[in-house]
């Protein structure tokens, strides 16, 4: 391995255990899942780390709002520019989710802070839900600023027309866990990954896997992509339903901005 791929599985590595590309238990962290005695339930029980999934009070994911007239707009306005070139990417099945790491993808600036994209990944059904909804698939490009500070763009999946833009990761999807694939220039354009109108709804989250650590901003679009059912299918037979129930908002808010400058 490179030093610029060890680079970024060591950085994804850091963000949490979702984005590890090895066995938990390589690493000593205690195993978890989405059922039976390492399910979301009981996440917070397995080890002391895994506290804050249970004890935190900004956990994600969380039930959005359906009607405009409960948003209120974001004291924090948000940008993002997407760079279109041909990049190498690693596409990692990790047990858990599915994962593309690779640089310069996009970076994202909000409240005036800027954060790197540094790797994506699926789940199935959606985490976030829309008044009680789910949809098929919701896509998580995650973003890191220089400080460590994360925050997430969500993008919800739902049955429609073709994405090309998603055919790429398709055509090297890892089928079993542990297996990863390296790809040297091929063109994943971000920007086909995401809805024209990109509102979004902001709150205060945590990541949504062991540790559950707080303090992410979450930036999930109003606006869903469409995939068609193929698509949707061959996504959904290596994802396994690793989507964790959607947690108590508590005394947070869900605010609305816009990812292109627009509110």
């Amino acid at each position: 391995m490179d030093a610029r791929r060890a680079q970024c599985c060591c950085l994804a590595l850091a963000l949490a255990g979702v984005f590890n590309p090895a066995p938990a238990a390589e690493h000593g962290a205690p195993h978890w899942g989405y059922d039976g005695d390492s399910g979301p339930a009981v996440w917070a029980t397995l080890a002391p780390e895994y506290a804050e999934c249970g004890a935190g009070r900004r956990q994600s994911p969380i039930d959005l709002p359906v009607a405009v007239g409960l948003d209120v707009p974001s004291e924090a306005p948000a940008t993002l520019e997407v760079y279109h070139h041909e990049h190498s990417v690693d596409v990692v099945n990790n047990g858990h989710t599915v994962m593309v790491t690779y640089d310069e993808g996009d970076a994202l600036t909000y409240a005036g802070k800027p954060y790197a994209l540094v790797q994506y990944h699926l789940h199935a059904p959606s985490e976030h839900t829309v008044g009680g909804q789910h949809f098929p698939l919701e896509l998580h490009l995650v973003h890191r600023a220089a400080d460590g500070e994360l925050a997430v763009v969500g993008v919800l999946l739902e049955k429609g027309a073709h994405q090309s833009g998603f055919d790429p990761v398709l055509a090297h999807l890892p089928r079993a866990a542990d297996e990863q694939a390296h790809v040297e220039h091929v063109a994943i354009d971000v920007d086909a990954l995401l809805p024209a109108k990109r509102n979004a709804y902001a709150y205060l989250g945590s990541l949504t896997t062991p540790p559950c650590t707080e303090g992410v901003h979450w930036l999930v679009l109003r606006t869903p992509v469409e995939l068609d059912a193929a698509q949707i299918e061959a996504f959904a037979a290596v994802l396994h339903d690793n989507a964790r129930p959607v947690q108590p908002l508590g005394e947070r808010r869900v605010s609305t901005t816009g990812l292109d400058g627009a509110p």
